[in-house]
Formats: structure tokens, C-alpha cells, sequence
């Protein structure tokens, strides 16, 4: 007995001893691969536990199953274990240790299936990327503190809210004002609170400050997508752009046109952007310098400082949502060509596997197409609507693919994001990244809404929501409105379309709430796309009565009592029948096949041998009408040949689409323009589409008569009846 009891000592000082160096070693040499130590069986814990009962405070609470050691060599290995929860047991030796870059593969279905893009871990440049390990010189650090007084990036962050001031924000109440500029005309402001007041004129707006990589480089900005290297100077549009993102309130910009200000409102906001994170990140290092001057002060005998708080709980500072890759390959040239210098090339990681992923190929490339010039500015490069990728920049250079966690700017589409925020109730899902976002950006909303709006939406509500885990997060430097999970009031948000539309603007008046406020551009279109109508046409538009906006069943019951019965007879044939939203489609189709009438459609779902069999059976009059989405003509602009007559179901969302619909008659065979018909039905909700396609005067007496027809013509001289 006395033998097994000096065996179990011995072993047990064995055991204490190898803990003790497998610790010392994971500590301090943090070998790459995870080691696996097989310490005790079942057995050896039983017999301890009977000889020396007082090493135990319970033997029932320990579990005597084979117990084997894992140690894990993650920079954030207590993160790690609490954000990872049960799922540690699936990882397999080649996936990432950590769960930032667990992040980029998860939400991809139950399947679990990889996207080719996500598989790529890039460690190679971790540590020169790495916030917490890098530092500035004294001369950066002085230049820092010399500009913070007057920079607005500066007293944005640093301003302390109070309970009260959130109240206020909260509560909805706020004063609006209006001022114009020169080039974006009427500015609507609006402030929750008086202490940030509105803008003011053009001429008393401040450009912001510069960081010293872009203060050089800043008027230079038309020619990151200037390909003929002819010099242009930065745009008048541009300067009041650049003054308004400055000022840190809420931006909408809702005529940002894809032919003529898109590329230019891309490079305005590109450079915000960077100025913004390259910003933050300096900051980050000179505080890094001067804690590390304290802590060798402190050791000789100083007192130490106050705390430097400069960060928020995760490391991603900006989102930006585009709709295509090849629109996020735009964003990164231009943030490449922003951080270049004459005679001196940016450090970019990975470039190469991005230009192959992002880039379009040669052989994919459609034929040439007779299409709009918005069209083709809107389809140029890679259209794959699913991709995200993390950036990070660090004191001039550029990593991409970076593991979001360890990312400034995430870069994404609505699509692929949903997929890694995943649903309530979901295994795989993260959203913790979003949490500390300081900056939004939603380019292109209008082609959101041709895409799924509801993904823009869930990406809303997933903003700067607490995370769920810490992430290594060092408490002491963040902000402290960010642990008072205030980082809502704290966002900017600027949002670019080509149109007004009811849902883009939810997403300032339900989604935000910058303490800062908003601005939103609101012009009145003088002259409407009617008067783009080439041909003799008369257009009769139709007003009915509609309790709110999304009252679809008062637009459907006024169709089918007033219009349809009209178009029924023989006579009326060649009858398109446009509808902007897909679920009146699925309707209307559904009511036209109980009552067994003669149609074809055509949607977006919709296959080519599908849609050539409808167009060819309504051009020869084998199908007396046509139902057409507004998705459809947004993604193919096919010419629909043999329509005699028109009706728009809703006014189409893009005012061209009015006009480019109706011109669509003049390919008709000669001698039938006297029996061509247009019919529109709008209602009180629909006042902006409306002035987009009539102008704003006339959709105003047409609004507010008595009257619930009126009557325009084309292709003469116009005429209000």
C-alpha cells in the first residue's frame, strides 16, 4: 500500500512538473501548431482521489473521463475559448485557430461549404498589420497632438454624451432647417440637438483635415478613374461633398447618377474614408509610443497619466456596401491610387489574388450590346453580387484579405454579408464586427432595391449591436461611449442613389441616429423624363385612393374594376403591362390564369428560351397581353417589340424607365400610332416618383386637384387636360 502511495506521489509531482513546462511553453514559445498532451486516465484520477480525498474539493463535481490537454497558440487564446463556445471540437488542424479568421467561413449554409475566397488565410502579414504591436516616431506624435484642437475627426469622437443628450436623440424631436449650395442645391438639416447646430452656408464649411499621406494627394482625386492621364482638377461638386462628410453628420445624396457624378461621389467618399482610418490608426500608434514612454517613467518613478481611450470593442471602422465586385475593385484602386505618392508604389498584400477574383474575365465579357449608357455604367466589370473582403492600412500600406477582426474597411455586398451575420436561431452566424463601425457607406441604394432590399435591412439592424464576446479587446483603451453601447450616436452614415425612394430614406430616419445629425439633398426635378418621349403618345394617368404606402390591395381591387375591364375586348390588343414590384406580379398573374386570359410574362426569374417564346407570341398577337417586372428591364433592357398599348401597373422607381418604356412603341409597324394608349396609376404616396416624371409643378396640381384623370400628349406639343 505504501509502495502504490509513493508511486501515485511521484507520478503526480510528474504530472505537476509537466503542466508546468507545457505552460512555460505556450506562454513563452507559442509553437504554431496547437500540441496535444495526453495527461491521466479515468483510472489514475479514481485511485488519487481515494488516497488523497483532501487534493479534491468534491470528486463529484470532477469528470472522470479520459482526459487529454489542449493548448492553443492564438495571440487572444481566453477570447478565443469564450467566442469559439462549443464549436472548438469541429475544427480541423488545417482550418485557423482563431476565430477572426473561423469569421470569413462562417454563415455559408448548413453544408458548410467554403467559398474559394474564404479558404485564404493570409498570415504572413499579421504582425505588420497588427494595431497593438506597432509604434510612431516623436515627430508623428507631436504633429498628432498639434492638430487635434481644430480637427473635426477629433472633437467628433472625443465629445462626451450625457443620459440627457441621448434621451433627446432618442426621442425623435428635431429641428429641421434649409439652406442652399451652389452645386447641391437645397440642403434639408435636421438636429436632435441645438449644442450641433445645422451646417451653414458653402463658403463657412471648413474642408476637413488631412492626414499627411493624402494632404498632397487629396487634389489629385479625378484622377484615380481619369485612365487617360489627363490632369483634372478635383470637381466644385466634389469640394462641398468633401466639406459635408467632414462636418461627421448623416449624408444623402440621392442624385448620384452612374454616368455623370458616380464616379466621382466614389472617389469623394473613398477618400473620407482614408482619411478617416489613417487617422484612427495614427492615433492608435502615437497613444502605443507614449504608453510604452509612461510604463519606462513609471518604472523609474513617475506618476503614471490618464488613460489614453482611443478605440472601440472590435477593430473594423468602416463598412461599405456596393452592389457588385467589380464596384469593390473600384473602391480599392481608388484607395490605392489615393495612398500613392510620385515615385513611390504602394505595399499592397495579396493584390494579385484580388485583381483574379474581383477583376472581370476577357472571355466572360458579354458581346456588344446596343444598352443605356447608365446601364453599361452600372454592369461594367465582375457582377457577382456575393463577395466580401476585409482591409487593413497601416502607416502607408495596404492589406487585403485581411481576417475582419483584424480589418479597418470591410467591403461587401448586402448578400455576402447576410450570409456571415446569418438569422436567430442559426449555428453560424457573427455580427460582433459591426459593433464598433464608425463609418457607413451605402453606394449605389437604388441598385439594392433591384437586388434584396431585405438584406440591406438586416445589415442595418445588426449595427453596432454589443458584441457577444471581448476579442482580446484591451478595456482600457476603449472609448467610453462605446462601453456605454452609445456607438449608434457615434456613426456616420452617407448614402448615394440615383433616385428618391421611400425605403432608401428608412434607412436615415429608422436606422441612425447620429448626435450630429443629417443632411439630405432635396431637389425638385423642374422638368420630368415625360418630356424624354419621342413618341405621339397620350398619357393618361390614374389617381386612386390608398391608405399608406404599401397598400397593394387598393391598387390591385382599382385595376381590376377600372383598367383591366377596359383592355379586355379584342380590339385592345398588344397590351404590356408594367409592374415595378414582383410580388403585384405574382398577383396579377395568379388572378389573369384563374380567369384564364390570354398572357405571357416575363420576370427577372424568368429563362431565355422563356422569355423568347413570350416575346415572340405577343409580337405576332398570339398573346393578348405581357406582364413585365421592373427588375426584368433593369437587367436585360430588351426592346419588347409589337406594344400598341401601355399600362404602368406603379410608377416605374427610375423616371428613364417612363420614358424608355413608351419608346419602345415607336418600333411598332407603320400606320398603328393612332391607336397607341398609356395608362399610369400612381397615388398620393407616390409624390416623388411622380414629380420625377411629370416635373414638380405638374405632379403638384395633379396631386392636389379634384380631378382623378388627367391627360398628357407627347410627340407635339404637350397638353394638361
Amino acid at each position: 500500500m505504501l509502495s502504490e502511495q509513493l508511486h501515485l506521489i511521484f507520478s503526480l509531482l510528474s504530472l505537476s512538473l509537466s503542466l508546468s513546462l507545457s505552460l512555460f511553453h505556450r506562454v513563452n514559445e507559442r509553437p504554431e501548431k496547437t500540441q496535444v498532451m495526453e495527461l491521466v486516465s479515468r483510472n489514475f484520477l479514481v485511485k488519487v482521489s481515494c488516497l488523497f480525498p483532501e487534493l479534491f474539493i468534491s470528486t463529484t463535481t470532477l469528470d472522470f473521463t479520459e482526459c487529454v490537454c489542449v493548448f492553443s497558440t492564438s495571440d487572444e487564446i481566453d477570447a478565443e475559448e469564450g467566442s469559439e463556445g462549443g464549436d472548438e471540437d469541429e475544427k480541423g488542424e488545417g482550418e485557423p485557430a482563431d476565430g477572426e479568421e473561423a469569421l470569413m467561413e462562417a454563415g455559408d449554409g448548413e453544408d458548410d461549404k467554403k467559398e474559394p475566397g474564404d479558404e485564404f488565410v493570409d498570415k504572413e502579414h499579421e504582425s505588420q498589420f497588427c494595431l497593438e504591436t506597432n509604434f510612431t516616431g516623436k515627430g508623428e506624435q507631436e504633429e498628432t497632438r498639434d492638430e487635434d484642437s481644430k480637427d473635426m475627426f477629433v472633437q467628433h469622437l472625443d465629445t462626451e454624451l450625457d443620459e440627457e443628450d441621448v434621451q433627446k436623440i432618442t426621442s425623435g424631436c428635431k429641428s429641421k432647417t434649409q439652406i442652399t449650395w451652389p452645386k447641391l442645391g437645397t440642403l434639408l438639416c435636421t438636429n436632435p440637438l441645438e449644442k450641433f447646430g445645422p451646417i451653414g452656408s458653402q463658403t463657412d464649411t471648413n474642408l476637413p483635415v488631412f492626414h499627411k499621406l493624402v494632404e498632397t494627394r487629396w487634389r489629385d482625386l479625378n484622377q484615380t478613374f481619369n485612365h487617360k492621364g489627363q490632369a483634372e482638377e478635383i470637381s466644385p461638386l466634389q469640394l462641398e461633398l468633401l466639406a459635408l462628410m467632414g462636418s461627421y453628420k448623416d449624408l444623402y445624396y440621392p442624385e448620384t447618377c452612374p454616368v455623370k457624378q458616380g464616379p466621382y461621389v466614389r472617389s469623394a467618399y473613398c477618400l473620407h474614408v482614408l482619411n478617416h482610418v489613417l487617422k484612427a490608426n495614427s492615433q492608435v500608434l502615437a497613444h502605443n509610443s507614449q504608453l510604452k514612454e509612461q510604463k519606462s517613467r513609471t518604472k523609474a518613478g513617475a506618476e503614471p497619466q490618464d488613460e489614453l481611450r482611443d478605440q472601440g470593442l472590435t477593430r473594423p471602422k468602416v463598412l461599405i456596401l456596393v452592389p457588385f465586385r467589380g464596384s469593390a475593385l473600384q473602391v480599392v484602386h481608388t484607395l490605392i491610387s489615393l495612398l500613392e505618392t510620385k515615385g513611390k508604389k504602394v505595399m499592397v498584400s495579396n493584390k494579385k489574388k484580388f485583381k483574379e477574383e474581383f477583376g472581370e474575365d476577357e472571355d466572360e465579357k458579354p458581346p456588344n450590346l446596343q444598352r443605356p449608357d447608365d446601364y453599361n455604367a452600372i454592369f461594367t466589370g465582375n457582377v457577382d453580387d456575393h463577395f466580401r473582403i476585409g482591409v487593413s492600412i497601416l502607416k502607408g500600406s495596404m492589406r487585403l484579405y485581411a481576417p475582419f477582426y483584424s480589418s479597418d474597411i470591410i467591403i461587401t455586398s448586402p448578400l455576402g454579408l447576410r450570409t456571415v451575420l446569418g438569422a436567430e436561431g442559426e449555428r453560424k452566424r457573427d455580427f460582433d464586427f459591426l459593433s464598433s463601425i464608425e463609418l457607413l457607406v451605402v453606394d449605389q441604394a437604388d441598385v439594392f432595391l433591384m437586388q434584396n432590399w431585405e438584406h440591406v435591412l438586416h445589415v442595418m439592424k445588426h449595427m453596432n449591436l454589443q458584441p457577444l464576446d471581448s476579442h482580446g479587446v484591451d478595456f482600457s483603451r476603449v472609448r467610453m461611449w462605446n462601453l456605454n453601447n452609445w456607438a449608434r450616436h457615434y456613426r456616420q452614415t452617407l448614402v448615394f442613389s440615383s433616385i428618391q425612394d421611400p425605403q432608401i430614406n428608412n434607412i436615415l430616419t429608422k436606422h441612425c441616429a447620429n448626435y450630429r445629425g443629417q443632411i439630405v439633398i432635396k431637389n425638385i426635378p423642374k422638368t420630368g423624363s415625360i418630356c424624354q418621349v419621342l413618341v405621339q403618345l397620350p398619357h393618361v394617368f390614374q389617381m386612386f385612393s390608398s391608405a399608406s404606402f404599401i397598400d397593394h390591395d387598393a391598387r390591385f381591387q382599382f385595376f381590376i374594376d377600372k383598367v383591366l375591364p377596359q383592355y379586355k375586348d379584342s380590339v385592345m390588343s398588344h397590351t404590356l403591362i408594367y409592374i415595378p414590384s414582383y410580388f403585384d406580379y405574382v398577383r396579377l398573374r395568379n388572378y389573369m390564369k384563374k380567369e384564364e386570359m390570354n398572357f405571357a410574362s416575363v420576370c427577372e426569374y424568368s429563362s431565355k428560351s422563356e422569355v423568347s417564346r413570350a416575346r415572340h407570341f405577343f409580337q405576332k398577337g398570339e398573346k393578348q397581353f405581357m406582364l413585365f417586372t421592373e427588375r426584368f428591364h433593369f437587367y436585360k433592357r430588351y426592346t419588347i417589340k409589337g406594344i400598341q398599348n401601355l399600362i404602368f401597373y406603379g410608377l416605374p422607381s427610375f423616371p428613364h424607365f417612363y420614358s424608355e418604356v413608351c419608346n419602345m412603341l415607336a418600333t411598332a409597324s407603320q400606320g398603328e400610332e393612332a391607336s397607341w394608349t398609356c395608362t399610369a396609376l400612381y397615388s398620393r404616396y407616390d409624390a416623388h416618383k411622380l414629380a420625377a416624371i411629370t416635373g414638380a409643378q405638374r405632379a403638384g396640381q395633379m396631386l392636389n386637384s379634384n380631378k382623378a384623370v388627367h391627360l398628357f400628349v407627347t410627340g407635339g406639343e404637350d397638353k394638361n387636360v
